[in-house]
Protein backbone atom coordinates (compact mmCIF):
# COMPACT_ATOMS: atom_id res chain seq x y z
CA UNK A 1 0.00 0.00 0.00
CA UNK A 2 1.43 3.16 -0.85
CA UNK A 3 2.34 6.17 1.83
CA UNK A 4 -0.71 8.46 0.36
CA UNK A 5 -3.27 5.78 0.14
CA UNK A 6 -2.20 4.66 4.08
CA UNK A 7 -2.64 8.38 5.38
CA UNK A 8 -5.83 8.71 3.28
CA UNK A 9 -7.60 5.41 5.40
CA UNK A 10 -5.99 6.76 8.79
CA UNK A 11 -7.46 10.41 8.07
CA UNK A 12 -10.55 8.53 6.89
CA UNK A 13 -10.71 6.06 10.38
CA UNK A 14 -10.14 8.88 12.35
CA UNK A 15 -12.89 11.24 11.13
CA UNK A 16 -15.64 8.67 9.91
CA UNK A 17 -17.41 8.60 13.54
CA UNK A 18 -16.98 12.48 14.56
CA UNK A 19 -18.85 12.73 10.51
CA UNK A 20 -21.28 10.52 11.16
CA UNK A 21 -22.07 12.14 14.41
CA UNK A 22 -22.08 15.13 13.81
CA UNK A 23 -24.87 14.97 10.61
CA UNK A 24 -27.13 12.59 13.43
CA UNK A 25 -27.00 15.82 15.74
CA UNK A 26 -27.72 18.22 12.57
CA UNK A 27 -30.94 16.78 11.23
CA UNK A 28 -31.77 15.71 15.04
CA UNK A 29 -31.45 18.74 16.52
CA UNK A 30 -33.78 20.98 13.53
CA UNK A 31 -37.00 19.12 15.43
CA UNK A 32 -35.70 20.04 18.60
CA UNK A 33 -37.61 23.72 20.00
CA UNK A 34 -35.64 24.04 23.29
CA UNK A 35 -34.21 27.47 24.65
CA UNK A 36 -31.53 25.41 26.28
CA UNK A 37 -30.55 22.67 23.01
CA UNK A 38 -30.46 24.96 20.24
CA UNK A 39 -30.34 23.37 16.70
CA UNK A 40 -26.55 22.35 15.68
CA UNK A 41 -27.68 25.42 12.78
CA UNK A 42 -27.89 27.97 14.97
CA UNK A 43 -24.79 26.84 16.87
CA UNK A 44 -22.63 27.14 14.07
CA UNK A 45 -23.84 30.47 12.94
CA UNK A 46 -22.60 31.64 16.66
CA UNK A 47 -19.39 29.73 15.97
CA UNK A 48 -19.07 31.40 12.69
CA UNK A 49 -19.77 34.96 14.20
CA UNK A 50 -17.68 34.71 17.85
CA UNK A 51 -14.92 32.34 16.38
CA UNK A 52 -14.05 32.85 12.68
CA UNK A 53 -14.41 36.19 12.83
CA UNK A 54 -10.42 37.62 12.88
CA UNK A 55 -11.26 39.95 15.73
CA UNK A 56 -13.87 38.15 17.63
CA UNK A 57 -10.83 35.39 17.49
CA UNK A 58 -8.41 37.26 18.80
CA UNK A 59 -10.30 38.99 21.68
CA UNK A 60 -11.84 35.32 22.76
CA UNK A 61 -9.14 33.15 21.90
CA UNK A 62 -5.87 34.90 22.23
CA UNK A 63 -5.59 35.07 25.90
CA UNK A 64 -6.12 31.19 26.21
CA UNK A 65 -3.38 30.66 23.67
CA UNK A 66 -1.21 32.73 25.62
CA UNK A 67 -2.11 30.88 28.81
CA UNK A 68 -1.59 27.44 27.52
CA UNK A 69 1.48 28.37 25.29
CA UNK A 70 3.00 30.12 28.40
CA UNK A 71 1.60 28.17 30.83
CA UNK A 72 2.10 24.24 29.34
CA UNK A 73 5.78 24.97 28.22
CA UNK A 74 6.65 26.23 31.72
CA UNK A 75 5.30 23.04 33.35
CA UNK A 76 7.29 20.64 30.75
CA UNK A 77 10.51 22.82 31.05
CA UNK A 78 10.01 22.07 35.13
CA UNK A 79 8.74 19.18 35.04
CA UNK A 80 11.40 17.47 33.25
CA UNK A 81 14.63 19.05 35.16
CA UNK A 82 12.58 18.07 38.58
CA UNK A 83 11.94 14.92 37.04
CA UNK A 84 15.34 14.04 35.81
CA UNK A 85 16.90 15.64 39.04
CA UNK A 86 14.89 13.20 41.49
CA UNK A 87 15.52 10.17 38.96
CA UNK A 88 19.13 10.90 39.33
CA UNK A 89 19.34 12.06 42.98
CA UNK A 90 17.52 8.88 45.02
CA UNK A 91 18.28 10.08 48.36
CA UNK A 92 16.41 13.63 47.07
CA UNK A 93 13.65 11.45 45.70
CA UNK A 94 13.03 9.71 48.97
CA UNK A 95 13.44 12.89 50.98
CA UNK A 96 10.76 14.87 48.89
CA UNK A 97 8.86 11.96 48.06
CA UNK A 98 5.94 12.82 51.12
CA UNK A 99 5.60 16.26 50.12
CA UNK A 100 5.52 14.98 46.59
CA UNK A 101 2.77 12.39 46.77
CA UNK A 102 0.74 15.22 48.88
CA UNK A 103 1.03 18.35 46.96
CA UNK A 104 0.04 16.08 43.01
CA UNK A 105 -3.24 14.92 45.15
CA UNK A 106 -4.37 18.27 45.21
CA UNK A 107 -6.12 19.55 42.22
CA UNK A 108 -4.81 22.45 40.06
CA UNK A 109 -7.86 24.32 40.19
CA UNK A 110 -8.86 23.25 43.97
CA UNK A 111 -5.76 25.86 44.17
CA UNK A 112 -7.69 29.14 42.16
CA UNK A 113 -8.53 31.21 45.49
CA UNK A 114 -5.30 30.63 46.86
CA UNK A 115 -3.55 31.63 43.61
CA UNK A 116 -6.13 34.57 43.81
CA UNK A 117 -4.83 35.56 46.89
CA UNK A 118 -0.91 35.20 46.15
CA UNK A 119 -0.88 36.50 43.01
CA UNK A 120 -4.18 38.23 41.88
CA UNK A 121 -6.45 37.81 39.50
CA UNK A 122 -4.07 38.79 36.10
CA UNK A 123 -2.86 36.70 33.19
CA UNK A 124 0.04 35.98 35.06
CA UNK A 125 -2.11 33.92 38.09
CA UNK A 126 -3.61 31.86 35.35
CA UNK A 127 -0.14 31.11 33.30
CA UNK A 128 1.37 30.15 37.10
CA UNK A 129 -1.92 28.03 37.84
CA UNK A 130 -1.30 26.03 34.59
CA UNK A 131 2.05 25.31 35.09
CA UNK A 132 1.25 24.18 38.76
CA UNK A 133 -1.17 21.79 37.39
CA UNK A 134 -0.10 20.54 34.50
CA UNK A 135 3.47 19.72 35.74
CA UNK A 136 2.90 16.65 38.20
CA UNK A 137 1.97 14.25 34.98
CA UNK A 138 5.36 15.14 33.34
CA UNK A 139 7.28 15.15 36.36
CA UNK A 140 6.39 11.92 37.67
CA UNK A 141 6.78 10.40 34.39
CA UNK A 142 10.05 11.63 33.82
CA UNK A 143 11.31 10.58 37.10
CA UNK A 144 9.98 6.78 36.53
CA UNK A 145 11.51 7.07 32.61
CA UNK A 146 14.91 8.07 33.92
CA UNK A 147 14.57 5.71 36.93
CA UNK A 148 13.94 2.93 34.00
CA UNK A 149 17.02 3.58 31.79
CA UNK A 150 18.72 0.13 31.19
CA UNK A 151 22.13 -0.18 33.49
CA UNK A 152 23.56 -1.58 30.34
CA UNK A 153 23.41 1.81 28.65
CA UNK A 154 24.46 3.39 31.81
CA UNK A 155 27.62 1.38 32.07
CA UNK A 156 28.37 1.14 28.85
CA UNK A 157 28.79 4.70 28.80
CA UNK A 158 30.80 4.85 31.55
CA UNK A 159 33.34 2.41 30.17
CA UNK A 160 33.32 4.35 27.11
CA UNK A 161 34.26 7.63 29.64
CA UNK A 162 31.03 9.47 28.31
CA UNK A 163 30.95 12.35 30.33
CA UNK A 164 27.51 13.03 32.51
CA UNK A 165 26.35 15.75 30.94
CA UNK A 166 26.70 13.93 27.54
CA UNK A 167 25.53 11.06 28.64
CA UNK A 168 22.13 12.82 30.16
CA UNK A 169 21.66 14.26 26.71
CA UNK A 170 22.61 11.40 24.82
CA UNK A 171 21.37 8.02 26.87
CA UNK A 172 19.17 8.82 29.91
CA UNK A 173 16.49 11.35 28.27
CA UNK A 174 15.90 9.46 24.77
CA UNK A 175 15.70 6.54 26.65
CA UNK A 176 13.17 8.42 29.47
CA UNK A 177 11.28 9.63 25.98
CA UNK A 178 8.59 7.90 25.44
CA UNK A 179 7.28 8.44 29.01
CA UNK A 180 8.09 11.79 29.09
CA UNK A 181 5.50 12.04 26.12
CA UNK A 182 2.95 10.12 27.98
CA UNK A 183 3.00 12.75 30.66
CA UNK A 184 3.25 15.44 28.38
CA UNK A 185 -0.01 14.59 26.78
CA UNK A 186 -2.08 13.82 29.86
CA UNK A 187 -0.92 17.25 31.13
CA UNK A 188 -2.03 18.93 28.06
CA UNK A 189 -5.80 17.54 28.84
CA UNK A 190 -4.86 19.36 32.35
CA UNK A 191 -3.90 22.63 30.94
CA UNK A 192 -7.10 23.24 28.59
CA UNK A 193 -9.22 22.25 31.86
CA UNK A 194 -7.14 24.29 34.39
CA UNK A 195 -7.01 27.35 31.61
CA UNK A 196 -11.11 27.01 31.59
CA UNK A 197 -11.41 27.08 35.12
CA UNK A 198 -9.01 29.95 35.54
CA UNK A 199 -10.50 32.31 33.02
CA UNK A 200 -13.90 32.60 34.86
CA UNK A 201 -12.21 34.55 37.56
CA UNK A 202 -11.71 37.93 36.85
CA UNK A 203 -10.07 37.63 33.63
CA UNK A 204 -11.62 39.90 30.73
CA UNK A 205 -10.86 37.86 27.13
CA UNK A 206 -10.42 34.01 26.22
CA UNK A 207 -12.63 30.75 26.68
CA UNK A 208 -13.58 30.50 30.11
CA UNK A 209 -14.71 33.93 30.47
CA UNK A 210 -16.54 33.67 27.01
CA UNK A 211 -18.45 30.28 27.54
CA UNK A 212 -19.12 32.07 31.59
CA UNK A 213 -20.37 35.29 30.37
CA UNK A 214 -22.47 33.79 27.31
CA UNK A 215 -24.48 31.86 30.01
CA UNK A 216 -24.88 34.64 32.54
CA UNK A 217 -26.45 36.56 29.79
CA UNK A 218 -28.00 33.76 28.10
CA UNK A 219 -26.63 33.25 25.08
CA UNK A 220 -27.32 29.64 24.76
CA UNK A 221 -26.08 29.67 21.34
CA UNK A 222 -23.24 31.46 21.76
CA UNK A 223 -22.35 29.39 24.98
CA UNK A 224 -22.15 25.77 22.94
CA UNK A 225 -20.67 27.63 20.77
CA UNK A 226 -17.57 27.94 23.09
CA UNK A 227 -17.92 24.16 23.99
CA UNK A 228 -17.40 23.41 20.47
CA UNK A 229 -14.40 25.76 19.94
CA UNK A 230 -13.04 24.51 22.77
CA UNK A 231 -13.45 20.89 21.49
CA UNK A 232 -11.72 21.88 18.61
CA UNK A 233 -8.83 23.74 19.95
CA UNK A 234 -7.93 20.15 21.80
CA UNK A 235 -8.35 18.50 18.70
CA UNK A 236 -5.88 20.64 17.27
CA UNK A 237 -3.73 20.93 19.84
CA UNK A 238 -3.51 16.83 20.52
CA UNK A 239 -2.52 17.05 16.61
CA UNK A 240 0.35 18.89 17.12
CA UNK A 241 1.45 17.19 20.11
CA UNK A 242 1.16 14.03 17.99
CA UNK A 243 3.47 15.45 15.06
CA UNK A 244 5.64 16.48 17.60
CA UNK A 245 5.90 13.08 19.38
CA UNK A 246 6.34 11.35 16.17
CA UNK A 247 9.32 13.52 15.14
CA UNK A 248 10.94 13.32 18.32
CA UNK A 249 10.34 9.30 18.88
CA UNK A 250 11.06 8.42 15.55
CA UNK A 251 13.84 6.58 16.68
CA UNK A 252 11.94 5.06 19.08
CA UNK A 253 8.97 3.77 16.31
CA UNK A 254 12.23 2.17 14.28
CA UNK A 255 13.55 0.42 17.22
CA UNK A 256 10.09 -1.29 18.27
CA UNK A 257 9.44 -1.88 14.37
CA UNK A 258 12.99 -3.91 14.09
CA UNK A 259 12.20 -5.93 17.39
CA UNK A 260 8.45 -6.75 16.31
CA UNK A 261 9.92 -7.84 12.47
CA UNK A 262 12.60 -10.06 14.44
CA UNK A 263 10.55 -11.61 16.53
Amino acid sequence: MSAVRRTGLIIALEIWLPVLLVAIWWFASESVNSVYFPSLRKIMTAFVENWLDPMSLLDNLGPSLQVILVGYGTALLVGIVAGTLLGLVTPLERAVRPIVEAARAVPGVALLPLFIVLFGIDQEMRILLVAYGAAWPVLLNTLDGVRAVEPVLLDVGRVFRVGRVRRLFRVILPSAGPQIFAGARISLAITLIIMVVAETVGASGGVGYFLMTAKSEFRISDMWSAIVALGLLGYLLNILFRIAERYVLRWHRLQQSRLGGAS
